[in-house]
């Protein structure tokens, strides 16, 4: 006999970052955990039909971890993380099952900060930064939300639309856990090459790393060297004051923005010098040398 489908439970009607993305979550774990008893995804406030569900989120009034039970509507809601961002269902259901989603407890914690969190604060109306512009930002919500039909079209398909965001929104989780594992990996190369570093507020790399969050943790660094991945070249890239804006430690001088070539080389004098962005937080050489030398000078200057 084929094993009986686990049965995936949440409300129908619209839909949020949070229900699509728990869903997302328990797919990449049963697939993982569990691959032979497959997984179907019903959409229902019928209390009847809740009761059968396998794991049941963002609808029914209930949070019970053991039970599988991922609701956070009831009165008192169902808790808050560490930072105190009160719980979606998606990160009820990433509490339980992160770290065997995301193969370990560092990568599901970046995870947890970098998409978890920010969902869970979305739909709990907790705002995390200030708004500064007229024109807000464009969130990860906002996609699902031009799916949803809008006044003048029918409502009909939104279980396929739905199902339609789950499988982006597994695509997208999956992609976020394979960097957090290859960031947990990095960190321990580019923490050795800081150790190593003779001049602390220069960390030169011997790949591309994802350093901006290893090296904002350190007091000294001002500048990473690296090798670009496009290219026959090499990076320079200030080291911001904060991961949270573009404010930089450091910038490159003023009178390099957006000089190439032969400009830069002659106000520079670094022989291959290729450019310097306008906002001055990264420039670009030819050779591992001259990279290092653009930083030397940016350290000075």
């Amino acid at each position: 006999m084929e094993p009986t489908k686990k049965k995936l439970i949440t409300h129908n009607g619209s839909f949020h970052a949070d229900d699509i993305f728990a869903a997302a979550a328990l797919i990449l774990y049963l697939e993982k955990n569990n691959p032979a008893s497959g997984w179907e995804i019903i959409r229902t406030r019928d209390p009847e039909i809740i009761k059968t569900g396998d794991y049941v989120f963002d609808v029914g009034g209930i949070y019970d971890e053991e039970k599988n039970l991922f609701d956070h509507h009831q009165t008192g809601g169902a808790g808050s993380g560490s930072d105190g961002i009160e719980y979606s269902s998606l990160g009820l259901v990433w509490k339980k099952f992160g770290i065997k989603i995301a193969g370990g407890e560092k990568p599901a914690k970046i995870v947890e900060k970098r998409l978890v969190a920010p969902i869970d604060a979305w739909d709990n109306g907790q705002d995390l930064v200030v708004s500064k512009h007229k024109i807000t930002p464009y969130y990860l919500q906002n996609i699902f939300f031009a799916m949803l039909p809008t006044w003048k079209e029918n409502n009909d398909d939104l279980d396929k639309i739905f199902l339609k965001c789950v499988e982006l929104a597994r695509t997208v989780l999956a992609r976020e856990i394979i960097q957090a594992q290859d960031m947990v990996e990095a960190e321990e190369k580019i923490l050795d090459a800081y150790k190593n570093a003779a001049d602390k507020r220069i960390i030169v790399l011997d790949k591309n790393y994802p350093f901006e969050y290893v090296l904002v943790n350190l007091p000294e660094p001002l500048f990473a060297v690296y090798p670009r991945k496009t290219g026959d070249s090499w990076g320079v890239k200030a080291v911001r004051k904060d991961m949270k804006n573009f404010e930089n430690r450091k910038n490159f001088p003023e009178s390099w923005a957006g000089l190439r070539d032969k400009e830069l080389q002659k106000i520079s004098g670094v022989s291959d010098a290729m450019f310097c962005h306008r906002a001055l937080f990264t420039a670009v050489a030819k050779s591992k040398e001259g990279a290092i030398k653009l930083a030397q000078l940016a350290v000075k200057l």
